[in-house]
């Protein structure tokens, strides 16, 4: 079975999983955490995730900042079989995520092109627009 973890600083990661919901319909395998918003450590919230943890599940883990707490919280649970710990997120990976087939595990190759189409959406539209009246003023 895969599951989805959305983690963050504050709320990002429930945003990011009420919008999924919004496109996608109830998603029963995602899981959001928003970290620092009570008094429970991150580390105690990881440690219960991984201890119910079968080694046949999938965990994909989608966190805020390389660089950040929450995402470092994760690293120690590398080790664990089928378990991808992904930076930087933003809808469209959570989406190509949440839509991937659970037919089979995840690859490398697989989760490395969600990524690349996930960046292709972070676009400044002020040049895309700019270039569109150009082309338009050259017709």
């Amino acid at each position: 079975m895969r599951k989805i973890i959305i983690a963050s600083h504050h709320k990002m990661a429930s945003g990011i999983k009420d919008t999924l919901e919004f496109i996608a319909g109830e998603q029963q395998n995602v899981m959001a955490i928003d970290a620092y918003l009570d008094n429970i450590p991150l580390d105690d919230t990881l440690k219960t995730i991984f201890q119910e943890k079968n080694d046949d599940d999938e965990i994909v883990v989608l966190t805020d900042l390389k660089a950040g707490s929450v995402n470092q919280g994760f690293i120690k649970y590398l080790g664990q079989q089928h378990v991808h710990l992904l930076s930087g997120m933003n809808l469209p990976l959570a989406l190509s995520i949440a839509l991937a087939p659970t037919n089979q595990y995840l690859d490398d190759q697989t989760i490395q092109h969600y990524i690349d189409e996930s960046k292709n959406e972070i676009i400044y539209m002020n040049t895309v627009l700019a270039d569109m009246e150009v082309d338009d003023d050259d017709e």
